[in-house]
């Protein structure tokens, strides 16, 4: 930790990316009292763009300005999603993933202004999301409901919904709760049902990769669990060239043993087609690699090309 007396955290500028480069913050400063952390926030084009995000490359939209801080040195960490992070490319070059933050809730929440769960919601009532996988899932498992695009951050989101323009809206559970929001939680999900997205819950933290007093710092913050648990699912997401439009799921746990275990699922944006895989084993990449593997024998390619 020689030499670190600043730490610049790069983030997106929304609410919620706000709150989650002060809880970096308050980490850091409890390894170092001594520690300076300053935020600095950047507009990214993802939330400029009001389009579908497949016109912009993906999510990874959401991060290519903050990366940009970060290589020419406005900001020595980023915090990002790991579902924010794309799975069919590689890191910026000359930045790695440095730590895992320990994974929050991994749910999918219901948020309706009259508290009803979506099995209460009347045939045709309006959900906003513009998640394939939620998509996918709502229409296999609520196929009366009608689903609508909704863009913007968690905040805008909810004004749209309490202007009248939605019934219901399908937003994370630790995206409400890291806002103070999950008051307005009217049903959360079950996994098995509305499998999470891969990286669900779970805030990475990327530095360059030649700063060598950073990553001494930062590495501390590390959670060993949930890295394991992220990389066999992007493992798996990586393998099957998933991308921002890809109804993909991937849910990975820790048994009793120690081992992993990896619930994988790739969709039909109209749930018509589900494509579900299962693997236990110690090592993560192999896990996520068997998964991958599974589904692919099974036709997920020709799913994830068809989009």
């Amino acid at each position: 930790m020689a030499g670190v007396s600043l730490v610049r955290i790069g983030t997106r500028s929304s609410p919620m990316a706000l709150a989650q480069a002060e809880r970096v913050s308050r980490s850091l400063r409890k390894l170092d009292a001594d520690l300076t952390v300053e935020v600095v926030p950047l507009t990214t084009s993802g939330d400029r763009w009001t389009g579908p995000l497949s016109q912009l490359g993906g999510k990874g939209a959401f991060i290519k300005e903050v990366d940009a801080a970060l290589l020419d040195g406005r900001c020595d960490v980023c915090v990002h999603c790991v579902k924010d992070i794309p799975g069919d490319r590689d890191l910026p070059e000359g930045t790695v993933i440095a730590a895992h933050l320990e994974r929050d809730d991994v749910r999918d929440a219901v948020v309706s202004p009259t508290g009803a769960a979506l099995s209460g919601l009347p045939d045709g009532a309006r959900v906003g999301t513009s998640s394939p996988r939620r998509l996918a899932q709502l229409a296999l498992e609520w196929p009366t409901l009608r689903p609508l695009p909704i863009r913007g951050n968690a905040n805008t989101r909810l004004a749209k919904l309490d202007a009248g323009d939605f019934d219901a809206l399908l937003l994370a559970v630790a995206g409400l709760e890291r806002i103070g929001l999950q008051g307005r939680i009217s049903e959360i999900l079950d996994i098995d049902t509305m499998l999470p997205a891969v990286g669900a819950g779970t805030l990475a933290l990327q530095i360059r990769h030649d700063d060598t007093a950073t990553a001494d710092l930062v590495t501390r913050l590390d959670d060993a669990v949930t890295t394991r648990r992220t990389t066999a699912e992007r493992t798996m997401l990586r393998a099957l060239q998933g991308h921002c439009h890809s109804p993909i799921a991937g849910y990975a746990t820790v048994e009793p043993d120690g081992r992993l275990s990896l619930h994988g699922r790739v969709m039909d944006p109209d749930g018509s087609t589900i494509l579900d895989a299962r693997a236990i084993h110690a090592d993560a990449e192999v896990v996520g690699s068997s998964v991958a593997d599974d589904l692919l024998s099974q036709g997920a390619r020709k799913l994830i090309d068809a989009l």
